[in-house]
């Protein structure tokens, strides 16, 4: 049963004896965190299929754009304000007072400047949607600025419930999210209103899910999470704004990288290229999910609070575990990329083949830099990933500007990968040198990894590499997993005594 206050948020400010809500292991977190980004990708994916379909290309592209232009400005309705506040949680953990205050006043702070940054972007919708030459772009601009308060909100809860230690309440909200806007968007859009509808469906999904949010923080805090607050408010606000200056540069050019590729193929390209070349591009998002969900079990163990060490060996343990998982999802991405194609995205996406072969090293690292970012996030080394950021921006933009206008939608995902490249072995060199995360072992685990690999190619081009029905798909994937699975154990990577103890091994509670 979760602690309460059955005196008020009054009684719970006025003494440090108020019981804090217990934070559950590292295991059930990272189990929570991986149901909910599995929820989400169940749900986003269905959805992606249905819309790349229903919409085509072309008006694919409107909802892709739109969605780029709401992603880039999903940083400033933030400004850094989530992981700050989540960083300095994650420290005070055990002072319930303390965490009430300061979550109140992090909602206060992104309540007001995402309605501001919201109301703007529907405002500048006319002026956009000519500067594209796509008037049809006028209205799902508008709607992506409806549903950027939800979406900015449901960052700042991720991140509150990850560095509670509570992610099963996330969970929540993540399914209620999914099913309203996968319902609402395939209705709307089954009526006719294309892309709008699309993203008026994502708005009630966010909008719905931002109540449930606050109503969980207020039951499993207390009212005063989410009750205004005056006073000793201005301390925290100087410490949460402080820390949040560097996360507000790190995630405005981590978002800007994101989504700079399908604003340069909109910009210099056209409309239909944005949807040939988004559709590969969020499909393979959804394969980063495993570190995702892992980084919220594990980042939040390198925070150094007042009692207990940083949990470093469960940190270097979940990079090794996402090397071998990653590697075990890029070979299909590289050996399948036309038969997968085909399958999902149809006919009309052919050219997207190529942009979702070109994106396997993204795959390969889009489950391990989420851990390695958030992990230096939490140890309060932000400041440190600024100049990582900003330079992988500037390598995809010049790439980006150079390669596009020359060989078309390929451009994007060579400079993603460039970018990424760079920007992943950057954080992984300061975890090294700040953290203590070893890089002999990674490197073997690595080469093992690489070739399981090999074997699992040569196992997936037997069966074919082009005209595959859904069996071939899965008995070749069977067949090859297997494979891959026999060569880590053959080569020591994995030991049959390793398998079983797996989720024991990470079992350990969050020491501070």
């Amino acid at each position: 049963m979760r602690p309460r206050n059955p005196d008020g948020p009054d009684s719970a400010e006025a003494s440090n004896e108020v019981t804090p809500p217990q934070a559950d292991t590292i295991r059930r977190n990272t189990a929570f965190a991986l149901a909910a980004q599995m929820a989400g990708a169940v749900f986003t994916a269905a959805l992606t299929v249905f819309l790349v379909r229903a919409l085509g290309p072309y008006e694919y592209g409107l909802l892709a754009l739109a969605m780029g232009i709401g992603g880039v400005l999903l940083i400033p309705s933030d400004l850094g304000i989530s992981q700050s506040t989540a960083r300095f949680v994650a420290e005070r953990r055990q002072d319930t007072p303390t965490v009430a205050a300061m979550l109140s006043v992090g909602i206060g702070l992104k309540a007001a400047v995402a309605v501001t940054v919201s109301v703007a972007l529907a405002a500048a919708a006319g002026p956009i949607s000519a500067a594209y030459g796509a008037p049809g772009l006028e209205w799902p601009v508008r709607a992506i600025a409806l549903a950027l308060i939800g979406h900015s909100f449901l960052t700042f809860f991720a991140a509150a419930f990850t560095a509670l230690g509570r992610v099963a309440l996330y969970l929540r909200v993540v399914l209620t999210e999914s099913a309203l806007e996968v319902g609402t968007g395939v209705a709307l859009v089954l009526l006719g209103a294309g892309a709008t509808g699309a993203l008026l469906g994502r708005a009630t999904g966010y909008l719905v899910a931002t109540g449930l949010g606050l109503f969980l923080l207020a039951r499993h805090v207390g009212a005063a999470a989410i009750r205004p607050r005056r006073g000793p408010a201005r301390e925290h606000t100087r410490r949460l704004l402080g820390y949040a200056g560097s996360l507000l540069i790190i995630d405005g050019a981590f978002t800007l990288f994101s989504k700079i590729d399908v604003l340069l193929i909109g910009a210099i390209l056209t409309v239909r290229d944005v949807g040939l070349f988004e559709a590969p591009a969020r499909l393979v998002s959804f394969l980063g999910y495993a570190g995702q969900a892992l980084s919220k079990g594990v980042a939040p163990g390198l925070a150094r609070g007042r009692t207990g060490t940083p949990n470093i060996a469960a940190f270097q343990r979940a990079i090794r575990l996402l090397i071998l998982v990653q590697a075990f999802l890029t070979v299909p991405i590289v050996v399948w990329a036309g038969p997968i194609t085909e399958l999902i995205l149809g006919p009309g996406y052919g050219a997207s083949a190529e942009v979702l072969r070109l994106l396997a090293p993204f795959v390969f690292l889009s489950g391990i830099s989420p851990l390695l970012a958030l992990g230096l996030n939490y140890h309060g080394e932000a400041r440190r990933r600024i100049p990582i950021a900003v330079g992988a921006v500037l390598i995809n933009l010049a790439i980006d500007l150079t390669l596009l206008p020359r060989i078309g939608i390929a451009a994007g995902a060579i400079a993603t990968d460039v970018a990424y490249i760079f920007y992943t072995l950057s954080h992984l060199w300061i975890c090294h040198r700040v953290v203590g995360v070893r890089l002999r072992p990674l490197a073997a685990s690595l080469l093992r990894s690489a070739l399981a690999g090999a074997v699992m190619a040569a196992l997936l081009v037997a069966f074919g590499t082009s005209d595959l029905s859904i069996l071939d798909l899965l008995g070749g994937g069977l067949i090859a997993a297997v494979g891959y699975g026999a060569v880590l154990l053959v080569t020591g990577e994995v030991e049959p005594s390793e398998l079983r103890a797996l989720l024991r091994s990470v079992d350990r509670r969050d020491s501070t």
